[in-house]
């Protein structure tokens, strides 16, 4: 199976349904980061890595028209977090791409995360058997720590996830991931001009987003 096959069977979901509850003003994704909103940024580091790509929001999706991508909102009502993004992503490709197998999910407000994501996820299901790759998610870490919104979803899960988030309720990534095979994929921190960043450095509030400012000042990410 080549790159290109196999990129095609997995649809990059760009999660940008959140509330930004930190964020004072405009909504986070549309905030502008060196003069460019966070969810362009998140898409030009995503469009190189897989073929096709969607966003995740909810409300009036013509906010994101600047885009031209496909805008699909939650499924799930009452802003279900972003276990509802990856179903939301899920059930676009059912409908629109059937021979589409994975999801990977990214978040609009960190625009620093790897440019191999998707190829270190892809090489790490292909140790799998692959009658175990329905069954297995792969989620991003770094420094000991997990990073859930970056993630590799079968889309075989798709009906257990609807069920988790409305029959039963639930919201939390990992009460939702330790059901099923866990693959953890540890990405390397980024060391430049004598300073250890985080690629998955986030941004929640204003200071975040100054120092993102700082980072594009001094540091080739």
């Amino acid at each position: 199976m080549t790159d290109q096959d196999e990129h095609g069977k997995t649809l990059g979901v760009i999660l940008a349904g959140g509330l930004s509850r930190r964020m004072e003003g405009p909504e986070k994704s549309l905030m502008t980061l060196d003069g460019k909103p966070l969810i362009s940024r998140a898409y030009e580091r995503l469009k190189v890595q897989i073929g096709e790509i969607i966003i995740n929001a909810n409300g009036d999706g013509t906010r994101f028209e600047f885009m031209g991508k496909p805008v699909q909102a939650d499924t799930v009502e009452g802003f279900a977090g972003p276990l509802a993004g990856v179903l939301a992503g899920m059930i676009w490709a059912k409908a629109n791409r059937q021979d589409c197998q994975r999801v990977i999910s990214i978040p609009a407000d960190t625009p620093f995360f790897p440019t191999d994501l998707v190829e270190r996820f892809e090489a790490e299901l292909r140790g799998l058997p692959e009658e175990e790759q329905d069954q297995a998610i792969c989620l991003a870490y770094s420094d000991g720590n997990r990073h859930p919104v970056f993630g590799s979803w079968p889309i075989a899960l798709a009906e257990e996830l609807e069920n988790f988030l409305v029959k039963e309720n639930e919201r939390k990534v990992m009460l939702f991931v330790q059901r099923f095979t866990l693959i953890k994929v540890d990405f390397p921190m980024h060391i430049a001009n004598d300073e250890t960043l985080d690629p998955f450095f986030n941004i929640n509030t204003q200071a975040d987003l100054k120092r993102a400012e700082q980072i594009i000042e001094t540091n080739p990410l």
